[in-house]
């Protein structure tokens, strides 16, 4: 490959998965901050690099040992606790449901948080996922169940449905009726 079509793979790439990246940075417990330093990092290091042969699977796993790694430090975790937890942009739309929702994502552990953003927003599957992290897709299975429960039990009540003809998140705040009961 010549100069241009090197940079031209890691250009798109980037364009790609920054703002999955940065999320999935603030899953990993960094700030908003942190996470678009360690994505500059990676894409740093992708850039000196030739294409790989998954490109996609190489740079999220470059990024998750950055930021790890980014994450030992001291003052850094110091800084970062003290640092509000808000992971995604406020919208004017956004009802308290939502920042309900966004808050206990936020309240899991690690494990299960990381999980579950690599499977919504990254739109893994539990066998990529499982490879990512190094764990069984099992595993992986078993920290999105156990983390999603944990999130469905802090709602209390809040069904969420799907508009069919809008594609839009409806919530509603009672629990629907048992059938047959």
């Amino acid at each position: 490959m010549n100069g241009e079509a090197e940079f031209n793979w890691c250009q798109q790439l980037y364009e790609k998965k920054v703002a999955e990246l940065i999320l999935y940075g603030r899953a990993l417990g960094l700030s908003h901050g942190e996470a678009e330093d360690v994505v500059q990092e990676t894409f740093l290091a992708l850039m000196q690099m030739t294409l790989p042969l998954q490109p996609e699977h190489y740079c999220m796993r470059s990024f998750r040992n950055r930021a790890l790694n980014h994450r030992r430090s001291l003052w850094r975790r110091l800084t970062r606790e003290l640092e509000a937890q808000r992971w995604f942009e406020k919208t004017p739309a956004e009802s308290p449901a939502e920042h309900d929702a966004m808050r206990f994502l936020a309240e899991l552990p690690v494990e299960q948080r990381e999980v579950i953003v690599l499977k919504f927003w990254h739109r893994y599957t539990f066998e990529e996922i499982g490879e990512l992290l190094e764990i069984s897709p099992n595993t992986a299975a078993g920290r999105y169940r156990y983390g999603l429960q944990k999130i469905k039990l802090r709602l209390e009540g809040v069904v969420y449905e799907r508009d069919g003809s809008l594609g839009d998140t409806i919530a509603y705040l009672a629990t629907t009726p048992s059938v047959g009961k």
